[in-house]
């Protein structure tokens, strides 16, 4: 019997260009999940967009994906935007976003319980278990493992192993196939989650950003709020779209520099 839920804090990271319905649906989701094992409670969840660096086409820049995401989350009470990674000069990589917000949430934690050493040394035991943080993440994350030069080895050991997924499945994907098919998923499958998605919503920013260039209607796929933003700053137009166009994506650049760098070692 389990005395005590594990507390969770659950981290998106993206482009979030824009935020849509669907982007927030998840995070409720994966809520609901966590919550019917038993095991686990969630306290909170985080949304954490790309920074600029990241140089995908048609990427708005960040204090505008920022803007955009806080007002579209105004009615959370439990998810909220952080900006940390937005701000960072170059693409970091999930990993070390991850362990950014672990550390924050540990120290919290560790602050709430009035956590002190005693004049030994020793830190007094804790009543309750210490937080988690999962990664939250559409089905079609699983498949950017099979890029080759995308991620590193042991950086999706860490990922899956010390942290852990929530994977959200939508449409046709089978995330079932990729966790199968590589053999470190496989072996911390039991760290990730698998939640299947009854109710279909097929809403991607991709198709918001060409109805919004066409002058089509976006309305119900992402808040009014984030609307009304979008045509006061005039974003997504063909201008925009052009953006960061025939750009190398930053974690390529950034793997094969690694790459190189471990060969020449």
């Amino acid at each position: 019997m389990v005395t005590h839920r594990i507390p969770i804090v659950l981290l998106a990271c993206g482009s979030f260009n824009p935020i849509t319905n669907q982007h927030m649906r998840l995070f409720e989701l994966a809520r609901d999940h966590m919550h019917s094992t038993g095991q686990y409670q969630v306290v909170g969840g985080i949304v954490s967009p790309v920074s600029d660096g990241y140089g995908k086409q048609g990427l708005v820049p960040a204090k505008h994906r920022i803007a955009m995401a806080k007002l579209a989350l105004q009615s959370s009470n439990w998810v909220r935007v952080d900006e940390w990674e937005s701000q960072q000069p170059d693409w970091t990589e999930t990993v070390v976003t991850m362990r950014y917000h672990y550390g924050r949430i540990l120290k919290e934690y560790r602050q709430s319980m009035g956590t002190h050493t005693d004049s030994s040394g020793n830190t007094p035991h804790l009543s309750s278990p210490s937080p988690h943080l999962k990664l939250l993440c559409g089905a079609d994350f699983l498949d950017t493992f099979k890029i080759p030069g995308l991620w590193q080895d042991d950086h999706v050991e860490e990922l899956a192993g010390h942290f852990g997924l929530i994977c959200v499945s939508r449409g046709n994907l089978q995330p079932e196939r990729a966790v199968h098919e590589s053999d470190t998923l496989s072996r911390h499958r039991h760290n990730i989650f698998l939640v299947r998605e009854w109710v279909r919503n097929e809403t991607s920013a991709t198709e918001v950003r060409r109805a919004l260039r066409r002058g089509l209607s976006v309305k119900y796929l992402i808040p009014d709020s984030v609307i009304d933003y979008i045509h006061q700053h005039n974003l997504y137009t063909e201008d925009s779209e052009r953006r960061n166009k025939g750009t190398v994506l930053r974690p390529l650049i950034k793997q094969a520099q690694q790459l190189v760098k471990s060969l020449d070692n």
